[in-house]
């Protein structure tokens, strides 16, 4: 069987549901918070390449994780029969069928999937970092990467060693003292950290992180969806607790030509949005109901935008009361990850797992073909007491231009 008969295989066994195979992301200068449910044994399987703390979905973007990274890193695959021996990536299953997975409008768009996202779960903090607005992007053959934050509840039963985001610059700072501290980065600590200000991270709420945006990412076990693009730098040289960033990441996504010229660096941050003293007001997120709560409680159901701030990329959280059964509709193609819970999700069994193995196939991941989007997918929760929680992660969806055109107003 050829790829694309596969893909029509899938399609079909899954009425226009794909069901994908869970992807492991190693990072070396990361260490696992051990939130993400894979196996105590397997954190640490994939040796010198780093340990495992991020979990990828709905992903057609390659991880970039410096040399001898397997071709296939970051990719998310469709499994194709029950034990997930044949599979087939969903970047070629798009590439192949492109309309009959994501519509005509973002295929047209983009000719691909355009965006992805991830659970992060680091034990500590990560160093101040940027990732680079649409402008520096491109002169290394990337896209710009904005993203935003989900803090699950179910995810979260430990705080980690530090549960606070860094995000910008004091609005005082100038761009000599945030020069000077790029230069001093192979001197010790160059304490850029001296220059920016930390929220406390609370369960269920977020951030918006558009690209050019510094932000040194807490400890708690996050959600982010994301547009497809794996482009960054590190800023800050010492971390917290002592570790040491190289030099490399500090010029990471920066063109040979430019390597060495710290200025550089200083344009690739979007300087108005870091200073800006209204950084909080704008940029963070509460759960925003989608409807009228009672209206959905009647129907056994509650639906909230959970990422809502960002144009290209956005989220839901879906919570199926239990006993019901709803049929949710929605306006654009979709991945998913269930938090919590087990049922029928459409033609498929959906629950989240105690503990996954590290190759092993789930029932937590799935992909919404944008047909059966908006026909509805019909879900079930058979259990007495406790609830399905799923997140949705979208692309341009005409849904949320809809809800920030009414929130406006």
């Amino acid at each position: 069987m050829d790829k694309k008969e596969a893909v029509e295989r899938a399609l079909e066994q899954g009425k226009g549901v794909l069901r994908l195979v869970p992807t492991w992301v190693p990072r070396s200068f990361c260490r696992p918070g051990k939130r993400i449910k894979l196996h105590p044994d397997d954190y640490f399987i994939l040796g010198q390449r780093g340990g495992i703390d991020e979990r990828w979905f709905a992903s057609t973007t390659w991880a970039e994780n410096g040399p001898g990274t397997p071709e296939d890193e970051g990719l998310s695959y469709i499994a194709v029969d029950e034990e997930g021996k044949e599979k087939v990536l969903l970047r070629d299953a798009i590439e192949l069928t492109g309309p009959a997975i994501i519509g005509e409008t973002l295929w047209n768009k983009y000719h691909g999937w355009a965006m992805f996202s991830k659970f992060f779960d680091n034990a500590g903090p990560l160093p101040h970092h940027i990732h680079h607005r649409s402008q520096h992007a491109k002169r290394v053959g990337a896209s710009g990467k904005p993203e935003m934050y989900f803090f699950p509840s179910q995810l979260n039963n430990h705080g980690g060693e530090f549960p606070f985001t860094f995000f910008g610059f004091n609005p005082e700072t100038t761009k000599e003292e945030v020069l000077e501290a790029l230069k001093k980065f192979t001197k010790g600590d160059n304490n850029i950290l001296g220059l920016s200000r930390a929220y406390k991270l609370e369960a269920d709420t977020g951030f918006d992180v558009p690209p050019g945006v510094m932000h040194a990412p807490g400890s708690l076990c996050t959600y982010e969806p994301q547009f497809a693009s794996d482009v960054y730098a590190m800023y800050q040289s010492v971390l917290l607790n002592g570790q040491i960033v190289g030099e490399d990441l500090l010029w990471k996504n920066t063109p040979p030509e430019e390597i060495g010229n710290y200025d550089y660096l200083l344009d690739v941050i979007d300087w108005e949005a870091n200073v800006d003293p209204d950084f909080h007001e704008k940029r963070y997120m509460r759960p925003v109901p989608v409807k009228p709560v009672e209206e959905m409680l009647a129907q056994g159901y509650i639906e909230e935008w959970i990422c809502y701030k960002c144009e290209s990329v956005s989220a839901k959280r879906l919570t199926v009361l239990p006993g019901q059964t709803v049929t949710i509709r929605d306006g654009a193609p979709y991945g998913l990850i269930c938090l919590e819970g087990h049922g029928r999700f459409g033609a498929w069994e959906i629950e989240s797992p105690a503990l996954i193995r590290y190759g092993e196939l789930t029932h937590d991941e799935y992909f919404v073909t944008e047909k059966a989007a908006l026909e509805g997918i019909t879900i079930t929760n058979p259990s007495d007491t406790d609830p399905i929680v799923i997140l949705k992660h979208f692309s341009d969806n005409p849904d949320l231009k809809l809800y920030q055109n009414l929130s406006e107003k």
